[in-house]
């Protein structure tokens, strides 16, 4: 199949809605970055194709995942639920390596939020972003830094040479 031809259906799938999707009944115990992961997506591509869902999941609940027999398209190409529009707070990012999880590489520090919140953090000057989840606190001393980004969020950032950059929070998810 040749690139446009791809990109054609990847496009008239992303408009059926339903027919690059399948169901999954939520089990006790599941999250969202589970389900996600079991089925090779973002939780903000998971929250795109559920629209119109809280990002809040109870056992017995259906929700549509990617089919198996067709190819992923990556989360980039999802637009994200409306509600990651809002911002959460503004400041300065810095990057410290993070601290070790098993479920990402993606990882950041945050005063208040909760560990498990998932937050898109996006660069006020170039417009990249990054999903990150909060596990560990920080940054302490200085009131305008806002966030602590592991190594590989700050490289998807593009801030390592920077070591500091402006940025605004938006959560996409809470536990």
């Amino acid at each position: 199949m040749s690139r446009a031809a791809l990109v054609a259906a990847l496009l008239l799938s992303g408009l059926l809605g339903s027919a690059q999707a399948g169901t999954y009944r939520v089990q006790a115990g599941d999250t969202l970055w589970g389900i996600a992961r079991a089925h090779s997506i973002s939780v903000t591509a998971l929250l795109d194709l559920n629209r119109g869902r809280s990002a809040t999941i109870r056992p017995g609940d259906t929700l549509r995942v990617p089919d198996r027999n067709t190819p992923t398209v990556r989360a980039a190409a999802f637009t994200p639920p409306q509600d990651t529009d809002r911002v959460f707070q503004q400041g300065q990012a810095v990057y410290y390596g993070g601290r070790f999880t098993p479920q990402t590489n993606l990882t950041a520090a945050h005063l208040t939020l909760p560990f498990g919140t998932w937050v898109r953090v996006t660069h006020t000057r170039t417009g990249r972003s990054v999903d990150v989840m909060i596990n560990d606190r920080g940054p302490f001393g200085i009131q305008s830094r806002v966030i602590d980004l592991s190594t590989e969020a700050a490289r998807a950032l593009g801030i390592i040479s920077e070591g500091v950059a402006p940025v605004t929070l938006s959560i996409l998810s809470r536990p």
